[in-house]
Order: C-alpha cells, then structure tokens, then sequence
C-alpha cells in the first residue's frame, strides 16, 4: 500500500478540516499517516522533506499557494510526489490543475489521479510553481498579509490593490535567455507558470506548466487611468494588447531595478531585492491531478 503523509498548515480550514481529512484517508485505508502540522507555512519545509526521507510515496500538503510553494521549493528535483488540499484564500495552483474545492475528491486525486511531472520557476534560487512578481502585486501581497487575508479573504487583495495604484514606477532593465527585452520604467514585472489568477482572470493566454518556458509580463502602467486600461484588458484575456503591457516567454530572465523593489513568490511576500533571477526547471516536481486531466489543458 502507498504510504503517505500529511502536511498541514493548522491555520487553515477545509471542507470539516484536518479531523475530516483523517476521517476521509481512514475511509481509503490510510488509518496512521505520517502526519506534520505547522503553525507557519516557512515551518513546512523541513517536514515536506522529512516526509520524503521517511518514505511517504504521496505528501498531501494542506494550505494554501505559499504553504504549497514551500513544499515544492523543499522537494523540487527529487522523486517526491504531492497532492494539493486546497485549504488557502486564492488556491490559484489547485485551480489551475483542476483539483476541486471539495476535500473528499481532493483525497481520491491524491490517492487515484495522475501524477504529473510540472515544471517550476525559480527566482534568486527558490522555487514557485504559480507566479513571482516585483512591484505592484508585491506590495499588494504583502499588505493583504497583515492579517487581511484571514478576515477578509480575496476582498483583501482588491483593497491593498486599489491603494497601490498609484505608487511610484522603477527603471529596470529585463532580460530574456540573454537578450535585453526591456529598458524603461515599470510598475510591475511577473513571471507566469501558469495562465491563470484571481478571479479565474487569464493573465498570460495559452500558458502551460508543463511545456519547458514561463511567461513574463512587464506592466509600465503608472496612474489610476492607465491601471483601468490594463486591468480591463487583463480581464478580457487580451493583457498583451495593452499599451502599458509588454508580454514574453522564455527560459531565463534577469531583471534589475535601480532600487529595492519587494517581490513575492506565489503569494508569498519576500524581502526586497534590486535583481531577480529567474528560470524554468522543467518537470521538476510531481503532483497529483483529476485522471482525466489528459484529455483537457492542464491550465485551461
């Protein structure tokens, strides 16, 4: 029989929560899982990798899109296989995978579906496996982090959004698999794993995390004005149509700014830093999606 093992971030809440889950494994005959709660998803690392030196054949982690960055950076390029209980605000990776926002499926997906090898992208060295970005969506990330989040929801990243509008632009300079792509002044460089994000909201069309490239997306909108443009195009699919939007793909990129700029990695807030160095790892890590996911986009 697989062996498994559970690690969850104790703050978050799914389905009946964390008695449900053991209820559910019990029910598929999984009674003594190799079991891990952690109180702050940085705390996941070191126990997503003792799962794996303890012989878990599948780690279910519970939390939310930094809660399963964390465990994707700490096993990233080794035979480990995760299952994703989406237990966090945005579960933007769950959602782009198809893993459903009901506990018992998400169970039988772990245990049943597919196991796919996905790439990953990697910036100053950890790894993502949804998107990175500097600028606008950092500060709006880490203000929603104060504690937003848990009373608020996703309406706290449309309040820390609309207060970050009209900060201030960088000069930065990017770079793609060598080639200068960009020079000028932006308010928000990201880099795409996958194609969608809150909302459901394609921001980077046709994006696949399983087809070797990122995508990367410069915004240079500066005011409110040029903000509703661009975020009216973001919602209609046609980002790269926008004047304030430059869109590319690739394998690496180097950014640098001309001052600290805050960045974040799956939702996750990050120290600032003047340069980004980012790449793909192809099928760098497995995780467990619907049997059927085959037959449709991974990220449709």
């Amino acid at each position: 029989m697989t062996r498994v093992a559970v690690v969850a971030h104790a703050g978050k809440s799914f389905g009946g929560g964390l008695a449900e889950l053991r209820e559910v494994l019990a029910r598929e005959g999984f009674t003594d899982p190799l079991w891990y709660e952690v109180a702050k998803s940085r705390k996941a690392p070191k126990y997503a990798r003792r799962a794996l030196t303890d012989g878990a054949e599948v780690i279910f982690v519970w939390g939310g899109d930094g809660m399963v960055q964390r465990c994707i950076d700490a096993v990233a390029g080794t035979e480990a296989v995760l299952a994703i209980l989406p237990a966090g605000t945005a579960n933007l990776l769950a959602a782009n995978l198809h893993v459903p926002a009901d506990l018992a499926e998400a169970v039988r997906i772990g245990l049943h579906g597919d196991r796919r090898p996905l790439d990953t992208g990697s910036v100053n060295g950890e790894h993502f496996a949804v998107m990175a970005g500097a600028g606008f969506d950092a500060r709006m990330i880490k203000q929603a982090d104060r504690g937003m989040k848990d009373r608020f929801g996703r309406a706290a990243y449309l309040y820390t959004g609309a207060r970050n509008l009209s900060a201030g632009r960088v000069k930065a300079v990017v770079e793609v698999d060598g080639q200068r792509f960009f020079k000028g002044r932006v308010s928000c460089v990201l880099a795409g794993n996958v194609g969608k994000v809150l909302g459901g909201v394609e921001a980077f069309h046709g994006a696949q995390p399983d087809d070797g490239l990122l995508e990367l997306g410069v915004v240079t909108a500066g005011n409110a004005p040029q903000w509703a443009r661009t975020l009216g195009r973001v919602m209609l699919g046609e980002a790269e149509r926008s004047p304030f939007v430059h869109v590319t793909r690739g394998r690496k990129f180097q950014v640098r700014f001309d001052r600290q700029l805050p960045y974040e990695l799956d939702g996750g807030a990050r120290p600032a830093a003047r340069k980004l160095r980012i790449k793909v790892h192809p099928a760098s890590v497995r995780i467990c999606v619907p049997a059927d996911a085959a037959d449709r986009s991974l990220a449709a």
